[in-house]
């Protein structure tokens, strides 16, 4: 693509097209601007339309966005995959796009600057040292629209310190940033401490220095985070005395009018409360003179903040400061006065855990963000969450006392409640956020609460004040308080009695019908929760026998509310669907019926905009539940299943709803599976040509599901696949997937399938093919899981096929050739191969070679007979060998799995790994059963051979002959 002005038209007509509301304009302009992105030129084109002030704005900063996803999808390869931009483009990427980035607008200036930290993950300091060079030297221009800019982009950059592991590379490149950073950023922070009091009765002015500072301090949090740095070691007393001076700081010019939004000064403060809870936490000792003089400076701005919105990141972390420092034992003596503790709890604590109004319109007004906050534990930074955290660290350190001063609470809260209940109702919320939270010392999201503490009895309590509460007739009345009822039960239900948490079941399901999407939602998730409880032999509490009687009611009012508008994907719903099918197993399939017209519908219904990943996810799931439920006894059913299914699964893969298509293909692979062998229906096959194309296999998140489906074909319809001439296709995908690192496990998958279930003669011709691309890739990148996926391979072609031939097809690639993967593989790595199944093919495989193949015992690898057998005892008898390879790179299966990658199988639609070899029970015994044929076969060698290997390998093969009664001649 040439830059000229023709192309940089074109380019803003299609990025406006993809504003469009339209779908039929929409869609057309994203595949072009995808289609030519691989073009040289292309991001340059993009950053040449970005820095046009000419160009309507929007298009701009559509432009900027499309760039940073460019930068994002492509910058860094993968090392099988090719490099998508060209490398003249990144040069000049690199040079161009921090002016670019520092004289944009902000809205601009903050895509690119998202683009220049992910060009930063891969090339920052190795191949794109003088990047911080150029942004230090933009600190001296004085112009504060442009140091906001190099801040944003440092803190952007440098904010992964965070949570990196510690690594050799890791601390190089913080001392690299940090002797080219640190001193610019601490004069930095001085001299606009300077400007803010010269600039004193300058709001606008006021405006802009006090981001900076705020974003200097983000950056000194990212910079201080791994170890303390010597520098700031060093000027600990310059850094401390200004974060104390902005911490006390009052400007009045600054304050903010709005009661929600947090201001410029909230998120200042907000983040020296975080850099103070960082030193508090990590280096103590250097922190010590500082300390007690912020803890009165945290404390007094917790007493004067406010209750709105706009302080709750501020007044969290100001109290998780304060619990920082009072879980630290040298510190007690801050808190160890009761008039202090009783200070803490009647100004700090109850004050922040009341149900604020601005609780009341999220749990009305977006009941989804109430339920991810109060029972997913994405509260960190509520105001709530960090009192109570409070609460449990002096806790710990004075429990009595604290137990007393919120024994005393509470009975003021639940008598006031009780006075008038529609009035006071706030003061029971607030008693039971104090039971739960301060009860629950250890919880875990699968078991609820595994530790408790002394504030109350907990069968008591739920008895005297929950029960009560769920058993109102009116489920619509103080919907706040039935969602704390049930949240009490889901928190505690493996600390009742499991006879009290199955009794609120037929309440749990009543309280679905209410309006409250809060209420509906908590009562589904109870339920999914108790139908989850395992007893102490790990059984299910409850059975499908007894959930059978409530099965119709918690069925109805579980559809009924996918039904209201507010809750038509609600995860938690759907969720409790899946695990209901689960209990119930075949006492599910009278309501079938009734539910799968409905599950059908709503599948139809999010196919046209899929929103909610995980409501997608179980909707699946259950589909999968049904198919595995009703074909396992009624294998007619498939074609009722495929014919529901089919049309809708068609329109997804014409759509290319990418989404769906890897759910789409597994639930193909489970009806494929239950549809009796050799009639596997023509639409199927239809459908095997688009399974082929190489556009399917690009997107990570199909090749699992996909090779699952490959493989069920290779399965139920070998012949048709070699009668259609499709089996170049399936060694096709072989070839692609085992030259990947990420995905050469799915490869020897499919192989090893296509193996077991094509005919032999099928495949004759392309052995040596086969075997020629395994070297290939063997000798290029050695890593751990694809040796122990060849030696399992191997094992398996000796078995299906015979030992000789596999000795003579490696042997016909080169002379000699086996001789060396004995050697060099088969002895010394045998011991990594982990798995029951794995681990009987590659025994069966080596005691086929031992024993059935000439070559082995008379031939030209008669010196391998004997280290070979003791490396396959050693294998019986020594623990797995967990080393890896040097070529590892630490790669995983999922070399960097996305959502979607890692959350797209279908645990209800999985196949279980199936044992080619049922018919040997016990390896060992197949083993010395071979040998013996082997002794008499070739009389006097056995033995001979046997005495080369090592006394206790000797002793264990006669155990093994003495365990199965075999003789060894």
């Amino acid at each position: 693509m040439e830059i000229s002005e023709e192309n940089l038209k074109t380019l803003a007509n299609y990025l406006q097209q993809t504003l469009s509301p339209d779908a039929n304009v929409r869609r057309p302009a994203e595949k072009f601007l995808e289609g030519v992105e691989v073009n040289q030129n292309y991001p340059i084109l993009l950053l040449n339309l970005v820095h046009k002030p000419e160009i309507d704005m929007t298009i701009r900063v559509a432009g900027s966005v499309a760039f940073k996803n460019y930068i994002k999808r492509n910058w860094q390869v993968e090392e099988d995959q090719q490099d998508r931009i060209h490398a003249q483009d990144r040069a000049s990427i690199k040079n161009l796009i921090v002016t670019l980035m520092l004289t944009s607008p902000e809205t601009i200036q903050k895509q690119l600057s998202d683009a220049i930290s992910i060009i930063g993950k891969t090339d920052f300091p190795l191949k794109w040292p003088e990047l911080i060079t150029q942004m230090v030297e933009k600190f001296s221009t004085g112009d504060f629209n442009v140091i906001n800019g190099v801040l944003r982009t440092a803190h952007s950059l440098f904010k992964k310190y965070r949570y990196e592991f510690k690594s050799n590379e890791l601390w190089m490149e913080i001392k690299y940033v940090l002797e080219k950073l640190a001193q610019p950023l601490t004069d930095l922070l001085v001299a606009t401490m300077g400007l803010a009091e010269t600039h004193a009765n300058n709001v606008d002015a006021l405006k802009v220095i006090y981001s900076s500072l705020a974003l200097i301090c983000k950056v000194f949090y990212s910079l201080n985070f791994q170890d303390l740095p010597e520098f700031f070691e060093d000027n600990i007393q310059t850094w401390m005395s200004n974060f104390h001076a902005l911490l006390v700081a009052d400007v009045k010019c600054l304050q903010n009018t709005d009661t929600d939004e947090a201001g410029i000064m909230e998120q200042l403060k907000s983040q020296i409360c975080d850099n103070i809870a960082l030193y508090a936490q990590k280096y103590d000792e250097e922190f010590q003179p500082f300390l007690p003089q912020f803890v009165t400076d945290v404390w007094s701005l917790l007493v004067a903040t406010g209750l709105e919105p706009k302080h709750d990141l501020l007044v969290s972390n100001a109290l998780q400061f304060l619990s920082t420092v009072a879980e630290r034992n040298q510190y007690r003596h801050l808190f160890e006065d009761n008039t202090v503790l009783s200070s803490i709890c009647e100004k700090v604590i109850i004050p922040n855990m009341e149900f604020r109004v601005s609780d009341e319109e999220l749990f009305e007004d977006n009941p989804e963000e109430y339920t991810r906050r109060d029972i997913e534990g994405s509260d960190v930074d509520t105001r709530r969450r960090a009192a109570c955290d409070l609460v449990n660290t002096l806790s710990q350190n004075f429990e009595q006392r604290i137990m007393e001063i919120f024994g005393q609470y509470l009975q003021v809260m639940l008598s006031k409640y009780s006075e008038n209940p529609k009035q006071n109702w706030r003061s029971k919320d607030a008693a039971l956020y104090l039971v739960t939270s301060l009860v629950s010392r250890g919880s875990t999201q699968r078991h609820g609460v595994t530790q408790t503490s002394q504030l109350v009895n907990i069968a008591q309590f739920c008895h005297e004040q929950i029960i009560p509460e769920l058993e109102r007739p009116d489920v619509n009345e103080l919907p706040v308080l039935k969602a704390d009822a049930i949240k009490y039960i889901m928190i505690f239900r493996t600390v009742l009695p499991s006879e009290v948490v199955i009794s609120t079941l037929p309440q749990l399901i009543k309280h679905m019908t209410s309006e409250s999407a809060v209420v509906h939602t908590y009562g589904a998730c109870a339920v999914e929760k108790i139908l989850m409880m395992k007893d102490s032999n790990n059984q299910p509490v409850l059975t499908g026998a007894q959930l059978e009687p409530l099965a119709a009611d918690l069925l109805t009012n579980l559809f009924g509310v996918l039904e209201k508008p507010i809750s038509e994907e609600n995860e938690y719903v759907m969720k409790a669907i899946m695990r209901t099918f689960s209990t119930l197993q075949e006492r599910v399939i009278p309501f079938l019926g009734a539910a799968l017209p409905k599950l059908t519908q709503k599948l139809q219904h999010v196919a046209k905009n899929p929103s909610k990943p995980h409501f997608n996810h179980y909707l699946f799931e259950t589909f999968s539940l049904a198919i595995r439920i009703v074909c396992k006894t009624n294998q007619a059913a498939v074609t009722s299943f495929e014919d529901i299914l089919f049309p809708i699964f068609q329109g997804i893969l014409q759509q290319d709803i990418q989404e769906f298509i890897p759910y789409v293909f597994q639930i193909l692979s489970l009806l494929m599976e239950h549809t009796p062998p050799g009639s596997v229906p023509e639409p199927y096959i239809q459908l095997l040509p688009c399974l082929l194309a190489p556009v399917l296999w690009e997107r990570p998140a199909n090749i699992s599901p996909l090779v699952r489906l490959l493989s069920a074909f290779a399965i139920q319809a070998a012949p048709q696949i070699i009668a259609q001439d499709k089996l170049g296709g399936f060694l096709g995908v072989f070839q692609k997937l085992i030259a990947s690192k990420a995905n050469d496990h799915e490869g020897f998958r499919l192989i090893q399938t296509m193996i077991q279930h094509f005919p032999p003669e099928s495949l004759t011709a392309y052995h040596k093919q086969i075997f020629f691309l395994l070297f290939k890739r063997l000798s290029s990148s050695k890593t751990t899981k694809y040796v122990i996926n060849l030696i399992v391979f191997f094992c398996m072609y000796a078995v299906k096929y015979s030992a000789n031939q596999l000795v003579s097809t490696i042997d016909g690639i080169q002379a000699q050739m086996f001789g060396m993967l004995l050697e060099k593989l088969l002895i010394t790595e045998l011991q990594k191969v982990a798995g029951n199944v794995d681990r009987k093919i590659v025994a069966c495989g080596i005691t086929k070679l031992l024993c059935d193949c000439p070559e082995m015992y008379t031939g030209a690898y008669q010196k391998y007979w004997s280290p070979l057998l003791q490396a396959l005892v050693a294998f019986f008898e020594m623990p797995v060998d967990e080393s890896t390879l040097p070529d590892d790179h630490f790669i995983e299966v999922d070399d960097t799995p996305t959502f979607q990658t890692a959350s797209a199988k279908l645990n209800f639609a999985n196949s279980t790994k199936n044992d080619p070899l049922e018919a040997v029970s016990e390896p060992r015994q197949f083993l010395v059963q071979n040998l013996s044929t082997l002794g008499r076969s070739q009389p006097g060698r056995l033995p001979t051979l046997i005495s080369n290997t090592s006394a206790d390998c000797q002793r264990i093969l006669q155990q093994y002959c003495a365990k199965f009664s075999v003789q060894l001649v």
